[in-house]
């Protein structure tokens, strides 16, 4: 029974995994991986990945849908909670102000926290609305791509 429910944990969160980065958002696993590219200058959308119903059935679609869109980050990311638990805790060292949340996203500047979308504005909306907040950040503190 163990080692079926493992197995099958597994397959979620390598299915999570792939929905994210296929969508054009690069994977940090190590709190080396944070540092390098939080600190790097622009604009950066960390999404804060997870494998509760809301993360796949509102936050990934709403992220991977929001970046088709005038003005976006210059940099896509993505740390998973509960999975890559270093790379999650250094990102969240950057959130200043902000209790953990996941799902989550994060928009940075020069490494500095500009605002972020919790889990209590992306569980029980539609993915519609978490893209639309997602975009309206995008339109406030990104440059046209």
């Amino acid at each position: 029974m163990s080692m079926d429910f493992n197995l099958f944990m597994n397959d979620i969160v390598r299915q999570a995994r792939q929905e994210i980065t296929s969508a054009g958002y690069r994977e940090l696993k190590t709190a080396e991986d944070v540092d390098e590219a939080l600190t790097k200058k622009g604009t950066t959308l960390v999404m804060v990945n997870s494998v509760c119903g809301c993360a796949g059935g509102i936050a990934r679609p709403a992220a991977h849908h929001a970046i088709h869109y005038d003005k976006r980050p210059d940099q896509l990311v993505t740390v998973f909670a509960g999975q890559d638990k270093e790379a999650t805790a250094r990102a969240r060292e950057y959130f200043e102000g902000y209790p953990p949340s996941s799902p989550s996203f994060a928009l940075l500047k020069d490494g500095k926290i500009l605002k972020m979308v919790e889990r209590h504005e992306i569980e029980g909306f539609e993915q519609t609305e978490v893209m639309n907040k997602l975009q309206e950040l995008f339109e406030t503190y990104c440059e046209e791509v």
